[in-house]
């Protein structure tokens, strides 16, 4: 494949660099996909970027693709139009836990029900960094911030349960810590025909001095590394999601194969909408109703 400029050479970095607080685990992801981008051999205008709200949409001015920064909590809704006008697109979509969990969890949901051909990346922190260290849907019970300063007093959504529960086909943890195991994560998740959850745990260095890169070393493995674990049963995939604390598991949870949205919508079935002729008379239709 070639890119826009007629060269199969090309690079998704831009001239402007990131400037997320040093030690910020978005630098991990924003890498691990843009090497995931490489490895697939994908050309940049064939991708188009959707990000939300929150310090991870600031990722949208540092790709070298198609890039989409949306409304708070709307990545997915713009996400599903980009990719039924053009279904040939590899699309994906980022954004932070607050933006996927807190306001956008109703476009999430439906989504994955939908089963439509998207890679979903959640920038998980368990903190809203942007506005600088409010709880979020994901904050363990008790966590102090500014906002709750006796303690979190809620349960926090546990993204990678909602995502089974919810019939998503392809749903997994990677960690920014460890970007080479992410980006596999994420490159299956590209290639995997179907909605593609990857929670992406990581630090917060400025307001979640909870769960730092020392916290997640002491306890997080691959289930990958665990021979008994089957990713296709998923019932064993939901009770794995319940696992927190001394162990967090990490790694591709459950998949299965299932027709997309896209493969059931005929009106795509030999091009993409954006190939289509859109010349068509209203007139007569038109005249019925004056």
């Amino acid at each position: 494949m070639t890119d826009v400029n007629g060269t199969s050479q090309h690079t998704f970095d831009t001239v402007a660099q990131p400037t997320w607080c040093p030690g910020c685990g978005n630098f991990g992801i924003h890498t691990a996909i843009k090497n995931a981008f490489t490895q697939l051999g994908l050309v940049r205008n064939e991708i188009a970027v959707v990000t939300g709200i929150g310090c991870s949409g600031n990722t949208a001015q540092w790709y070298n693709t198609n890039v989409f920064h949306s409304l708070h909590g709307r990545t997915l809704p713009v996400a599903t139009g980009i990719k039924l006008a053009n279904h040939e697109l590899t699309v994906l979509a980022e954004g932070g836990d607050g933006d996927g969990l807190g306001i956008g969890v109703g476009h999430l949901v439906h989504s994955i029900r939908r089963n439509l051909d998207i890679t979903y990346i959640i920038h998980d922190n368990r903190v809203y960094g942007l506005t600088t260290g409010q709880t979020s849907p994901t904050s363990v019970k008790g966590f102090v911030t500014k906002s709750t300063p006796t303690g979190v007093i809620e349960i926090p959504v546990n993204p990678i349960a909602l995502a089974i529960s919810s019939g998503a086909t392809y749903v997994a943890r990677g960690y920014s810590g460890d970007i080479e195991h992410l980006t596999k994560l994420i490159a299956d998740g590209i290639k995997h025909n179907g909605f593609a959850l990857i929670d992406a745990t990581q630090v917060c260095v400025s307001f979640n001095h909870a769960n730092t890169y020392s916290w997640w070393a002491e306890r997080i493995y691959r289930l990958e590394d665990d021979e008994t674990y089957d990713s296709r049963d998923k019932m064993m995939a939901f009770e794995r999601s319940q696992e927190w604390g001394e162990r967090i598991p990490t790694g591709l949870f459950y998949r299965e194969e299932r027709a997309t949205y896209e493969d059931e919508l005929p009106q795509i079935a030999d091009r993409p909408l954006v190939g289509q002729s859109m010349d068509v008379d209203i007139t007569e239709l038109m005249g019925e109703h004056v």
